[in-house]
Protein backbone atom coordinates (compact mmCIF):
# COMPACT_ATOMS: atom_id res chain seq x y z
CA UNK A 1 0.00 0.00 0.00
CA UNK A 2 1.08 3.44 -1.14
CA UNK A 3 1.87 5.93 1.54
CA UNK A 4 -0.10 9.57 1.40
CA UNK A 5 2.30 12.14 0.47
CA UNK A 6 0.48 14.88 0.98
CA UNK A 7 0.19 16.28 4.23
CA UNK A 8 1.08 19.54 5.97
CA UNK A 9 4.53 18.28 6.62
CA UNK A 10 5.21 18.28 2.80
CA UNK A 11 3.46 21.18 1.78
CA UNK A 12 5.84 23.03 4.38
CA UNK A 13 8.78 21.87 2.43
CA UNK A 14 7.34 22.11 -0.61
CA UNK A 15 6.64 25.85 0.36
CA UNK A 16 10.21 26.32 1.62
CA UNK A 17 11.91 25.19 -2.13
CA UNK A 18 9.50 27.06 -4.00
CA UNK A 19 10.99 30.39 -1.94
CA UNK A 20 14.18 29.40 -3.50
CA UNK A 21 15.23 32.26 -5.70
CA UNK A 22 18.11 30.74 -7.68
CA UNK A 23 20.56 27.75 -8.22
CA UNK A 24 22.68 29.16 -5.10
CA UNK A 25 19.89 29.27 -2.79
CA UNK A 26 19.25 25.87 -3.97
CA UNK A 27 22.75 24.63 -3.43
CA UNK A 28 22.52 25.93 0.21
CA UNK A 29 19.24 24.57 0.96
CA UNK A 30 19.57 20.94 -0.34
CA UNK A 31 22.95 21.10 1.04
CA UNK A 32 21.37 21.63 4.44
CA UNK A 33 18.66 19.04 4.16
CA UNK A 34 19.58 16.34 2.35
CA UNK A 35 23.09 14.44 2.53
CA UNK A 36 25.58 14.86 -0.42
CA UNK A 37 24.13 10.43 -1.23
CA UNK A 38 20.20 11.63 -1.26
CA UNK A 39 20.92 14.65 -3.29
CA UNK A 40 23.00 12.84 -5.69
CA UNK A 41 20.54 10.24 -5.83
CA UNK A 42 17.82 12.52 -6.46
CA UNK A 43 20.30 14.51 -9.67
CA UNK A 44 21.04 10.77 -11.24
CA UNK A 45 17.21 9.66 -11.25
CA UNK A 46 16.34 12.50 -12.80
CA UNK A 47 19.69 12.66 -15.05
CA UNK A 48 18.30 8.73 -15.77
CA UNK A 49 14.99 9.73 -17.02
CA UNK A 50 15.99 12.67 -19.48
CA UNK A 51 18.76 9.94 -21.00
CA UNK A 52 15.56 7.24 -21.12
CA UNK A 53 12.78 10.26 -22.67
CA UNK A 54 16.09 10.59 -25.17
CA UNK A 55 15.84 7.11 -25.93
CA UNK A 56 18.99 5.98 -24.66
CA UNK A 57 19.74 2.40 -23.72
CA UNK A 58 20.22 1.02 -20.38
CA UNK A 59 23.26 0.18 -20.90
CA UNK A 60 24.38 3.87 -22.41
CA UNK A 61 22.55 5.23 -18.76
CA UNK A 62 24.38 2.58 -17.02
CA UNK A 63 27.61 3.79 -18.20
CA UNK A 64 26.64 7.33 -18.09
CA UNK A 65 25.48 7.57 -14.78
CA UNK A 66 26.79 4.75 -13.01
CA UNK A 67 22.69 4.03 -11.93
CA UNK A 68 21.67 -0.03 -11.76
CA UNK A 69 19.69 -1.28 -13.54
CA UNK A 70 17.11 -1.37 -11.00
CA UNK A 71 16.78 1.94 -10.62
CA UNK A 72 17.02 2.31 -14.12
CA UNK A 73 14.11 0.61 -14.28
CA UNK A 74 11.91 2.15 -11.02
CA UNK A 75 12.46 5.34 -12.60
CA UNK A 76 11.54 3.45 -16.38
CA UNK A 77 8.29 2.84 -14.61
CA UNK A 78 7.59 6.40 -13.51
CA UNK A 79 7.63 7.77 -16.76
CA UNK A 80 5.86 5.36 -18.84
CA UNK A 81 2.82 4.89 -15.71
CA UNK A 82 3.78 8.18 -12.89
CA UNK A 83 2.20 11.12 -13.06
CA UNK A 84 4.22 13.10 -16.05
CA UNK A 85 5.81 14.74 -13.25
CA UNK A 86 9.15 14.45 -15.27
CA UNK A 87 7.86 15.45 -18.66
CA UNK A 88 6.22 18.53 -16.92
CA UNK A 89 9.41 19.85 -15.93
CA UNK A 90 11.57 18.14 -18.97
CA UNK A 91 9.04 20.58 -20.86
CA UNK A 92 9.90 23.75 -18.75
CA UNK A 93 13.41 23.27 -18.96
CA UNK A 94 15.39 25.62 -21.39
CA UNK A 95 18.05 24.00 -22.31
CA UNK A 96 17.65 20.11 -22.19
CA UNK A 97 20.86 18.61 -22.05
CA UNK A 98 19.80 15.13 -24.33
CA UNK A 99 16.83 15.89 -26.46
CA UNK A 100 15.05 18.87 -27.46
CA UNK A 101 12.27 17.13 -28.67
CA UNK A 102 11.25 15.76 -25.25
CA UNK A 103 7.86 17.71 -25.27
CA UNK A 104 6.91 16.32 -28.20
CA UNK A 105 7.43 12.77 -27.83
CA UNK A 106 4.22 12.53 -25.24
Amino acid sequence: MSKNIRNASVDFLFDAILSLKDKEECYTFFEDICTVNELLSLSQRFEVAGMLRAHRTYLEIAEKTGASTATISRVNRSLNYGNDGYDMVFSRIKEFPYDTNVAEEK
